[in-house]
């Protein structure tokens, strides 16, 4: 877990740094636009659309490959996963294990992809050697997301009976199935795997589960609905935001505590953290802004405005760029992470206008996108 000593340290030594001259990115960010029904392969080097691939149904989520030059599409209306080749911008191939999908995950060992079906209900394999389905973890209802551990586990939340199935992907068998008392709402591991996190929406709160006896260690309350997350690179933080409330809760699930709520702008949507600098980018959609808040210090740092209905936030390996999808105006939007830490001198400047470094057309409502690095 990070230490706050060490955040204060990290935006020093950044802020000391000075303004660097923006540099080219060796990679394509694939660009999922739902509406459009085709992925967006955006040049990042030039900052521009090299192609739009289309596809017989509409993408909902794409990651990337951790070491090839490939991303994957999944299309949960139809439950198929394109591959996508970054040196020929077309689709390799596919695979399909269901009628309906909801959400795919890389496995921990890179090898293969694990997707969660709803029809029918089912967690199942798609090894990225043959790209055709293996192990199918049946489950006797719907899911609504997965989240995977570091040591071969999946958790799987159905709200519809209130169960949280945990199970083991080396043999494909389900461990146990833990009834909860409310819906859960997302579930996500600890970096450990040794404990689970899991959301309460209509409790405002949540909870932490001990993977191994599925017994309940601690609950923590909430002063809203927690309905999204994001997690620093190491793990040793965790953000909250949903409905009841412009703000954002800093979790320490190392130390299972909420340590405090920070204001994060009006209606904060999709967040993700940073390591250096150490920031968290929350986008408000009411607003067309994203909030900035820099780590060290749980203050504000900048407001940058972005464009119609900003969503999912991504940024490049070097931690030169965040990229920003605009779901309204189908666009993404490129922000220079070095130009968002302010001086007291002209921080109240910064708070009201941070620089964009430029906005890119990428189609019709663009809900996800991965980097694939050259």
């Amino acid at each position: 877990m990070i230490s706050r000593r060490g955040l204060l340290l990290s935006t020093a030594v950044a802020l000391a740094c000075g303004r660097r001259k923006a540099t080219a990115y060796p990679g394509y960010c694939f660009v999922a636009n739902r509406q459009g029904r085709n992925v967006a392969v955006v040049d990042l080097s030039h900052f521009r659309v090299r192609k739009q691939i289309g596809l017989d149904a509409a993408p909902g989520l794409v990651i990337a490959h951790p070491e090839k030059p490939f991303a994957y599409a999944l299309a949960p209306g139809n439950g198929t996963v394109y591959e996508l080749d970054a040196a020929t911008l077309a689709v390799s191939r596919r695979v399909r294990g269901g009628a309906a999908a909801v959400e795919m995950r890389l496995a921990p060992d890179g090898r293969s992809l694990w997707i969660l079906y709803r029809d029918p209900p089912a967690l199942v394999e798609a090894t990225l050697d043959s790209f055709k389905t293996a192990r199918r973890i049946r489950l006797g209802s719907a899911g609504d997301g997965f989240d995977l551990s570091v040591d071969g586990r999946a958790a799987i939340a159905c709200r519809q009976d209130r169960t949280i199935v945990l199970a083991a992907l080396h043999s494909a068998r389900v461990e146990r199935t833990v009834v909860w008392n409310a819906p859960p709402e997302f579930v996500r591991f600890r970096t450990d795997g040794k404990l689970l996190l899991a959301a309460d929406s209509a409790g405002r709160s949540i909870a932490f589960l001990d993977v191994d006896t599925a017994r309940t260690m601690v609950r923590l309350p909430l002063p809203f609905e927690p309905r999204r997350y994001a997690i620093t690179p190491d793990g040793g933080q965790v953000f909250l935001n949903g409905a009841g409330m412009d703000a954002v809760a800093i979790v320490f699930p190392y130390n299972t505590e909420v340590w405090q709520t920070v204001l994060a702008g009006r209606a904060p949507g999709a967040m993700t953290a940073t390591d250096t600098p150490p920031y968290l980018l929350v986008a408000n959609p009411d607003t067309n802004t994203v909030t900035v808040l820099d780590l060290g210090n749980q203050n504000l740092s900048a407001v940058v405005k972005v464009g119609a209905g900003p969503g999912a936030i991504l940024t490049t390996a070097d931690n030169q760029y965040a990229l920003v999808l605009n779901e309204l105006s189908g666009d993404m939007a490129v922000i220079r992470l070095d130009r968002l830490s302010a001086s007291s001198s002209d921080r109240v400047l910064r708070f009201k206008s941070a620089s964009l470094f430029t906005r890119i057309p990428v189609g019709e409502q663009p809900v996800s996108a991965a980097i694939v690095k050259w």
